[in-house]
């Protein structure tokens, strides 16, 4: 099935994809990174999955969402009548639970309920029996029940029910996750938990700031972006799934279940420019607790919990999204030294301080431990912000948010009085900053390339108007810009590179889709550039790449006119999200919207200096400093 037919529910600790068939292909459990018990779609329906639809094979479906809501409703029509199939997993308790109510819309329609449990991503099948009020599965951890309003019965290693639904009339199937040692959690009213549900992201969504001609999409992203959020430390995941191929049938296939702090940075500022600053303080309490340590074992990315060890393994046993192999969990790009996210931490906690978050007295001596190592190793090469598998390179980019962290750092000193070693951090900014411009820039291409002595363009260098490091009146600049615009540009949408020398950049095969998110970052750079008619139409066009309910994977093939990549993927709505506030009618300099009067910044000036880089530009995607 294609991604396109898929919505996506969660609780904030895990989540599930729905297929327009009716069939929850996608579940973790009790947390986004812990294995699946619901595996079919990266194999077979025989690695789990649990569907209810119509028995009528000829039925057609469609999908919506409940207003503001992470409530997806599932409507089928058949010759019979039509049915609709309504699911939730409630953000509640020590519990993860997805619930499905069945109600019946017009006529009387013919139901059937197939239900495969496959622990451990569809390898283990479980002992089943019935007890403690429903159905009961256990293997190894892992206990799950079954409580449901219908007649069930077992076939073949398989629960199924048949049953009819009438106009009015309304069925209920509970799932419950619990750990095989414990007692199973009590049985709950699925119609009260729905109704909770919808009053809670109701609420949450109620809060949102922005209030522009793009609001419903917004906050479509907003609510993906916060059931992709980890309630219980605040980390944001980067997407729900692994080994989603960057192009059907290849070996482009990760873990995204992991909290980048790059996405996770991006994250944070369209939380923080939507009114959510709850979010952002927990993001900065998981930050705190995840890099805590020796600045040079800082990780790109961490568990959702914050763990370190997140080694990289294949199922074998799995066939992959469309037999795309290899399926992979864990992800060795986690042991890789990428520059720019020093850059990028330190340019977060400067964002939390001009939306007035205190992230309290460690936050500062964090930051200078992470300045003071790129004082160190700046001239260094490394992976780069796209993971190359290959060998390190001194990356523009990596160079330019190395400048973000000295350039955040002093003005942490001159706006906000934290103590630093400014002339020093001066220096350095300074000497980054020529050495990007003269290395990093290609007079072949008249714009900055992907690695110093190259002759690559690459769509990261975007950033550079976007962090502050030149204004986007620059020639150098616009001479990017164009130069993207030209070569890396392809059906309208941007690639992260030429699609056709991927494989001698990073040592894989070549094909992968036109990354969303440096589309987004384009649209912003247009902006910038006063480009605004030229902006506009290629943000409406990202728009309409996401399926029939607002969601977007990581890339999009234009060729095949589909999604490819994991999915829904965090990236790509922050990419939206900040677009949206960049068109909309009141924008300005993020500085100029954010920034404190000088009577907040002496109240927020720490006797222990407290976290703040003090600078008053915006984060990535957004205006800067011109």
């Amino acid at each position: 099935m294609k991604l396109e037919s898929y919505g996506f529910i969660g609780d904030t600790h895990t989540g599930a994809l729905v297929g327009l068939n009716g069939s929850i292909d996608w579940l973790c459990l009790p947390r986004f990174d812990a294995p699946a018990c619901f595996a079919a779609l990266l194999g077979t329906e025989e690695n789990g999955c649990w569907r209810i639809a119509p028995a009528d094979q000829e039925a057609t479906s469609k999908h919506r969402y409940r207003q503001d809501t992470m409530i997806l409703e599932t409507e089928f029509e058949t010759k019979e009548g039509v049915v609709r199939v309504v699911d939730c997993m409630p953000p509640r308790g020590n519990f993860r639970e997805v619930v499905r109510l069945v109600e019946g819309v017009k006529g009387e329609v013919a139901m059937e309920m197939k239900l495969i449990i496959r622990t451990d991503y569809g390898r283990t099948v479980p002992w089943v029996r019935h007890g403690d009020g429903g159905l009961l599965a256990i293997a190894g951890p892992d206990a799950l029940v079954l409580r449901a309003s219908v007649r069930t019965q077992g076939e073949g290693l398989t629960t199924v029910a048949r049953f009819k639904v009438k106009a009015g009339e309304r069925q209920t199937l509970v799932l419950s996750w619990h750990r095989s040692h414990e007692t199973s959690p009590d049985p709950i009213d699925a119609l009260r938990a729905v109704e909770h549900t919808e009053y809670f992201w109701r609420e949450w969504a109620a809060r949102c700031t922005y209030r522009g001609e793009w609001r419903e999409q917004v906050v479509r992203s907003l609510l993906t972006l916060k059931a992709l959020t980890y309630k219980l430390t605040g980390g944001i995941v980067a997407a729900l799934t692994t080994s989603l191929p960057e192009e059907i049938g290849g070996v482009r296939n990760w873990d995204y279940r992991y909290c980048w702090l790059r996405d996770a940075t991006f994250s944070l500022y369209s939380f923080m420019e939507a009114g959510y600053t709850e979010e952002a303080s927990a993001w900065g309490d998981w930050l705190l607790r995840a890099v805590a340590g020796d600045p040079s074992q800082l990780q790109i990315m961490y568990g959702a919990a914050g763990e370190r060890m997140l080694t990289e393994v294949e199922l074998k046993h799995l066939a992959g999204y469309e037999n795309s192999r290899p399926v992979r969990l864990g992800n060795a790009a986690s042991e890789q030294f990428q520059l720019d996210v020093y850059g990028e931490v330190v340019d977060a906690m400067h964002l939390a301080r001009n939306v007035g978050i205190r992230m309290g007295g460690d936050a500062w001596k964090l930051q200078r431990h992470l300045i003071d190592f790129v004082v160190r190793h700046w001239a260094e090469p490394d992976e780069g912000i796209w993971e190359i598998r290959g060998p390190r390179r001194h990356f523009t980019h990596s160079k330019v948010m190395a400048w973000v962290a000295m350039d955040r750092a002093v003005k942490a000193v001159e706006e906000y009085g934290f103590e630093g070693d400014l002339e020093l951090w001066r220096d350095v900014r300074q000497r980054i900053f020529d050495d990007v411009c003269a290395k990093g820039f290609s007079e072949k291409h008249g714009a900055f390339t992907q690695y110093y002595g190259s002759d690559r363009l690459d769509a990261s260098v975007l950033m550079i108007p976007l962090v502050g490091f030149l204004p986007a009146t620059d020639p150098r600049v616009q001479g990017t810009v164009e130069a993207i615009q030209k070569h890396l540009m392809r059906d309208g949408l941007v690639y992260r590179y030429h699609p056709d020398a991927s494989g001698d950049v990073d040592g894989l095969p070549p094909g992968e889709g036109a990354f969303l998110p440096c589309s987004f970052w384009l649209v912003d750079c247009l902006c910038l550039l006063d480009r605004r008619g030229e902006a506009r139409k290629l943000f409406c066009h990202l728009m309409s790449l996401s399926n029939e309910i607002g969601l977007l994977a990581e890339e999009y093939n234009p060729h095949l006119k589909r999604m490819v990549g994991n999915f829904p993927q965090a990236f790509s709505h922050v990419g939206l999200v900040n677009s949206a506030q960049n068109l909309s009618e009141d924008f300005r300099p993020a500085e100029h919207r954010s920034a404190q009067t000088e009577e907040e910044r002496d109240r927020q000036k720490p006797a222990t200096a407290e976290a703040s880089t003090g600078d008053e530009s915006a984060a990535p995607g957004r205006r800067m400093e011109q």
